[in-house]
Order: structure tokens, then C-alpha cells, then sequence
């Protein structure tokens, strides 16, 4: 009996000990919340400045504070408190103006704020990266990585923060910063910078199936504009849109290299199901079919996994290259069209018709006589599913977007000639066991909802109305949230608005 006795006791005081170790964590159990991911409504929402107020927004578990990036006027990080998500609320700011850097994002890992700091110099010189304490704002580390780190975010497990360094030239291209991609390790800080140079030997079989290199480019890599990251729930790939090239990179986040460049190719217009509203001037919303071609061009990018294949998902804003040195953006009206091709071309460049469309002046003249036998024009006026694994599409929204913001209202028909509703930002989310898209659209003010589990057949869920010019999507799951209800936090730079949405129960 006393050997027995002395081994429950044991037992027990194991049992306790397990069980004191467990809270020591202070983790809360998983939050199982059975929402509806198509209605989310508008709960809280705060103003914190003019034009370019409200960019991109980081949200701290620990301290339940937004951080979002804060150019109107002035260089900080504005804190807002969202304890209470129907009343966010101001607290304080990060000022930036002793770091010789002006705030392009932020990302926020198990307390640390990740900034990323284009040179205020020289915008051309090199970037850096500045992390600080979420609870009093302290400086912990700051590093130098590419020029213009345009995004910037941490891997799921917070072991790498990295970068897309744009490396945009200046305005006569006398100083053109080759586009790079960092990896910083957060346990020592060190950092690796990648460039595309060992790609250049790929450049003509890379434009054959849409990569695009301008002709004013300098050389391959000067030409490369990273612009967004997602990384893979493993932390182990990363994906990186790179807009003015029309194209995708993948990164081994292992070996720290770049594995891949994907071309996205040509989206055409001349379908019914990609039928698209091409006039400012006529006066009037008509959604047809048009013989022109558009580059994807993508600005932000997101991933999620179904059946064990990655796919990445990408918001097709397009974008075209303004310098004095380099403008490669014309009015359809003012091009050469090939007759034989074109036959209808003094109709076609009509205002009312196709005469406003806004083309990328130096592609289209296929067989080199200086006429342009395709139309090509910016962005593609959806959201993309490609496979991560292979590059390929597989799907695209068509014209869903433009079609479903003008049904709501919001569609803008001033941008009909440029890009229309203009995708800017994607993310994914589990709710449930669906995986759910939120597409934001800067030009229509609203941000949309779809089911991707089949990302093959995305369903539409619905369209919600935002600030004005949604710059970012923040999604914080019900396991983290202060009301342990799934929040979207949307951003807006037209207005210094951030709006905190939240979907009902099912």
C-alpha cells in the first residue's frame, strides 16, 4: 500500500507540475469560432490624418496595438489601441526622423516592429530595416539592405525578416539601383541581400512568354522592381512580385537564393467573360469585349496551400514607369497601329472607343516595322491563383472586380482608360475550414471577399465599402484578436482612414 500511495503521489505531482509548465506559457487555448466569412461589416473606425495617413498597418498580439505607417505631412509610425476594435483609439507615435528614413511598412512578430526605411538622402542609396519593442517603442536593431525596401515582412516562425527593394532610378536615370531581395536573421541580425544578375542569360526566352525588361534599362538586374513577399506557412519559400516586370520570383529561404522567375504573360481583353470598360469620355459604364492584351503586373501577393499544393495569389494592379528620362505610357490615339491587324483603327482611337486606353508604349510592334500589331495595356484588372510550385495560372477573376464594385456603386469610370478598379492588395485567411481571399481595390474604395478552398472555382462572397484609396488588408484571426472574433483591418491613404470590419456568426 505504501508503494502504491508513492507512486500516485508521484504521478500527481508530475500531472500538476505539466500543468503549472502549461500556464506558465500564458497561452490561451485555440479559439473555435463558427463565423460567416461573407458578412463582414464595419465596427470601428478612426482618422489619423489627410492624403497618405493610412498606408500599410501591423497588428501586435501582445499589446493589441495597430502600427501603421504614417507619410502625410510627417514621418512616423501612428499606435493605435484596438482593445476595443469599435473604439479604436490613438495612443502615441514612432518618430522616424532620427533614422535619415522615410517609412514604406511594417510588420509586427511576438512583439518586435519590423520598419522598412527608404533613404531620405538619396532615395536611390541604400535602405535599411529599424525593429523596435511594440510595448515602449525602444530601438532593439537597426540594418542596411537594399535600395527602396518598398515591403517588408517576417516569416510565420519569426526566424527572417525580408524585404523587396525596389530600386526605382531617378528622374534621368543617371542613378538606376539594381532591384534586390533581403533576408535578415532575427537571432543575429545578419542580413543577405539576393539580385537577379544570374537571370539576365534567361532575358529573351523570359520576354517570349511575357517578362518584361524596359528598353531603357541599363542592364537586367538594374531593371528588376520588387514590390511584394509572401512567405509559405513552413517559412522555408518565399514568392515575390516584381510589377514593372511582369513577373513572379521564388526564394529558397533555406539556401538563401533565388530558385525561379515566373513570367505571367498576357491577359486578353477580346472575350466576353474579360470584357472591360476601356473609356473616361463616353459617358457611361460598357464592359466589352476589346482586341487588347494586359500585362498582369502585380503589386501585392498572398499564398495559402489546398491538398498539400502551394498557390500564391496576386493582386494585378499594374503600373507603368514615369521619369524624364523614360515614359513608357501613351494614349492609344497617339500610336501607329497596323493596318492590316487594325483595319478599323481611325474608329478605334476614337475617344469614346479605344482612343483614351492608356498602352505601354514600347511593346506591341511585334514584327519590328514600327507599328504596333498588339495592344497592350497596365494591370489586368483582377486577382490572380497561381501554383507556387510551377508558375502556372490557375485562375483569374476575369472582370469580376470591375463588374461587382459598379454593382455596388463604387466603381470609378474616371479610371476606366488607365486600370480600372486597380487590385492593390490580397490576403488569405483560414476562417473555419475555408480558405477565404480579401481583394482590396484602390480605385473603388471597397475591398471584396471570396472562398478560395477550390482555387480553381473561387465563389464570390461579397463587396464591402472602405475609406478612400484602400492601401492595406490586415487580417487578425479570432485566435488573436482582442474580442477573439475575426477582425480586417483596412488602411486607406486617400483619407487617413483605418476601418476595422468584423463577420456575423453563423
Amino acid at each position: 500500500m505504501k508503494k502504491i500511495s508513492i507512486t500516485l503521489l508521484t504521478a500527481l505531482l508530475i500531472m500538476a507540475s505539466c500543468n503549472n509548465d502549461e500556464n506558465s506559457n500564458n497561452e490561451e487555448p485555440e479559439v473555435v469560432v463558427n463565423e460567416n466569412p461573407g458578412t463582414f461589416k464595419e465596427i470601428g473606425s478612426i482618422t489619423i490624418g489627410g492624403e497618405a495617413a493610412a498606408e500599410i498597418s501591423a497588428y501586435c498580439e501582445k499589446t493589441k496595438k495597430i502600427f501603421t505607417v504614417n507619410n502625410s505631412g510627417v514621418n512616423q509610425i501612428d499606435v493605435i489601441d484596438i482593445t476595443d476594435p469599435a473604439k479604436p483609439t490613438k495612443i502615441g507615435k514612432i518618430d522616424l526622423a532620427a533614422y535619415e528614413g522615410a517609412a514604406n511598412s511594417v510588420s509586427v512578430f511576438d512583439g518586435k516592429l519590423a520598419v522598412a526605411l527608404e533613404s531620405t538622402a538619396n532615395k536611390q542609396a541604400n535602405g535599411k530595416v529599424v525593429v523596435f519593442n511594440t510595448s515602449d517603442y525602444s530601438l532593439i536593431k537597426q540594418v542596411t539592405v537594399g535600395a527602396l525596401p518598398d515591403m517588408i515582412t517576417f516569416s510565420p516562425d519569426g526566424k527572417f525578416i525580408m524585404t523587396a527593394n525596389e530600386g526605382e532610378p531617378n528622374t534621368d536615370y543617371s542613378q538606376d539601383p539594381i532591384g534586390t531581395v533581403s533576408i535578415i536573421e532575427t537571432i543575429s541580425y545578419s542580413v543577405t541581400t539576393l539580385d537577379f544578375a544570374s537571370f539576365s542569360g534567361q532575358a529573351a526566352t523570359l520576354a517570349k512568354d511575357g517578362f518584361r525588361i524596359s528598353k531603357a534599362a541599363k542592364s537586367f538586374a538594374q531593371d528588376i522592381e520588387p514590390e511584394y513577399i509572401t512567405i509559405s506557412d513552413d517559412s522555408k519559400t518565399a514568392w515575390v512580385t516584381l510589377q514593372e516586370n511582369n513577373g513572379v520570383a521564388k526564394v529558397d529561404l533555406t539556401s538563401k537564393t533565388i530558385t525561379a522567375l515566373y513570367p505571367l504573360g498576357l491577359k486578353d481583353y477580346n472575350t466576353a467573360e474579360n470584357a472591360i470598360d476601356v473609356s473616361d469620355s463616353d459617358d457611361k459604364v460598357a464592359f466589352n469585349p476589346w482586341k487588347v492584351k494586359g500585362m498582369y503586373m502585380p503589386d501585392a501577393i498572398s499564398h495559402f496551400s489546398s491538398n498539400n499544393v502551394p498557390y500564391f495569389v496576386t493582386a494585378n494592379e499594374g503600373d507603368a514607369r514615369e521619369y524624364t528620362a523614360n515614359t513608357d505610357i501613351k494614349r492609344m490615339k497617339s500610336m501607329k497601329l497596323d493596318a492590316t491587324v487594325f483595319p478599323d483603327a481611325a474608329t478605334l482611337k476614337l475617344d469614346a472607343n479605344l482612343g483614351r486606353l492608356n498602352l505601354v508604349a514600347d511593346m506591341g510592334d511585334t514584327d519590328g516595322d514600327g507599328d504596333l500589331d498588339e495592344l497592350i495595356s497596365f494591370g489586368a484588372r483582377s486577382f490572380s491563383i497561381w501554383n507556387g510550385n510551377t508558375g502556372k495560372i490557375v485562375y483569374d477573376s476575369k472582370n469580376d472586380v470591375d463588374k461587382k464594385t459598379y454593382e455596388l456603386g463604387t466603381y470609378d469610370d474616371k479610371r476606366s482608360d488607365d486600370k480600372g478598379s486597380e487590385p492593390e492588395a490580397v490576403v488569405t485567411a483560414k476562417i473555419g475550414n475555408q480558405n477565404i481571399l480579401f481583394v482590396g481595390l484602390e480605385r473603388s474604395d471597397a475591398f471584396m471577399t471570396y472562398d478560395v478552398t477550390n482555387p480553381a472555382s473561387p465563389q464570390y462572397l461579397q463587396t464591402v465599402k472602405t475609406g478612400d484609396a484602400p492601401e492595406g488588408i490586415l487580417f487578425i484571426p479570432a485566435s488573436k484578436s482582442p474580442t477573439k472574433r475575426s477582425l480586417v483591418v483596412v488602411s486607406s491613404e486617400g483619407d487617413g482612414t483605418i476601418k476595422i470590419y468584423q463577420p456575423d456568426l453563423k
